[in-house]
């Protein structure tokens, strides 16, 4: 099989990014592809159906975000990025991922992947919930992706921190789940689409009372279903000199990075305690930690190789949305105050368009 080129794109901001998350939408519907190619395509040429990984890193609390993709993708793809940001720069670097090499002695390394708290069918709280697709004044914002960015602002020297969200369109029945929860919260019958309670009076089926929270979680089911769903993998991965790794602050910091997205009616995220270094919550379920030092080596070459959907590295994915998946990826504008995000020092703009030749 022909190994297909891989390659990692830096994504710099300008200044003040004004565009809400939406633009971020658009983008991926630019990515979402379910072509997976004929058993030639797949097997003698290497494709399959595309996928991506849309990547959040800090670097000492120099934050960063990147996107892996094959190289046959990278013009479609900046042209996307383009169109929705024109401010942005893009700039195709190293694979930060290749540079870090285990070493037991010198430095200590954890790792999980995240998984839903609720069912697939229920969604999770997004930016629309927010208001963010209004595109308000900056200082009226509250995006919950700024915690996030903060502290993984706040990083120590030597440390990294790196969260990436493998990403390939959904195919399938995404909505099934989603439309007999709607049905449950309206109590109407699944084929006939009638309510099953019936006013005395008039004989006919009256409209059923509901709580906030189910109306909440009602109007959430209805935009989740109209809009195209990605499988997703979660992975995270905190890096530290053994003499500066905190639990604390690092395995903390990942697992509070994605419970700001979560709410009780809604659904949210938890780190997967079958993967990874998850799995060992006591000291003496690892002898010498000779499967933490197997798991640190593994979970690298899983992160570099960017696998989630297929051998050796599957995993259950989770469905989202475009516009659940740009909540938590997404270019903040000023309200992140973040001093480490790396921004472009002055706007950028094209060439005129009547130089010489």
């Amino acid at each position: 099989m022909v190994e297909v080129p891989k390659i990692v794109l830096e994504i710099k901001l300008p200044q003040e990014t004004m565009k809400s998350p939406l633009a971020v939408e658009l983008v991926l519907n630019a990515m979402h592809n379910t072509a997976d190619g004929n058993w030639w395509a797949q097997y003698v040429k290497g494709e399959m159906r595309p996928w991506y990984s849309l990547e959040l890193v800090s670097f000492g609390g120099q934050v960063k975000f990147m996107v892996w993709t094959e190289a046959r993708r990278k013009d479609g793809l900046i042209a996307a990025l383009y169109s929705q940001f024109p401010n942005i720069s893009v700039q195709e670097v190293e694979d930060y991922a290749r540079l870090v090499e285990f070493d037991p002695e010198k430095i200590k390394i954890w790792s999980c992947e995240m998984k839903f708290t609720k069912d697939n069918a229920y969604p999770i709280k997004t930016y629309v919930d927010y208001g963010l697709d209004k595109d308000p004044k900056e200082e009226f914002k509250v995006d919950p992706l700024t915690p996030g960015l903060e502290w993984l602002g706040s990083i120590k020297a030597g440390q990294q921190v790196w969260i990436q969200m493998i990403v390939r369109a959904h195919k399938g029945e995404q909505t099934k789940e989603a439309h007999k929860l709607i049905n449950e919260i309206m109590k109407r019958d699944e084929n006939t689409k009638v309510t099953g309670a019936e006013d005395e009076e008039t004989g006919m089926s009256k409209k059923p009372t509901m709580s906030p929270a189910d109306q909440d979680l009602l109007d959430a089911l209805s935009r989740s279903i109209t809009k195209p769903a990605f499988d997703v993998g979660i992975r995270a991965v905190y890096i530290s000199p053994k003499d500066l790794f905190s639990g604390e602050f690092g395995i903390g910091g990942i697992i509070s990075f994605f419970k700001h997205f979560n709410t009780e009616n809604l659904n949210g995220f938890r780190p997967n305690g079958d993967k990874w270094h998850a799995k060992f919550g006591f000291p003496w379920q690892d002898y010498k930690n000779i499967r933490r030092d197997y798991f640190s080596r593994k979970v690298l070459k899983a992160y570099r190789r960017r696998l989630y959907f297929m051998p050796p590295y599957l995993s259950k994915a989770l469905v989202l949305n475009t516009e659940e998946l740009a909540t938590i990826y997404h270019f903040p504008g000023s309200v992140a105050a973040t001093p480490t995000i790396e921004r472009i020092p002055s706007k950028r703009a094209d060439a005129p368009a009547n130089l010489p030749i």
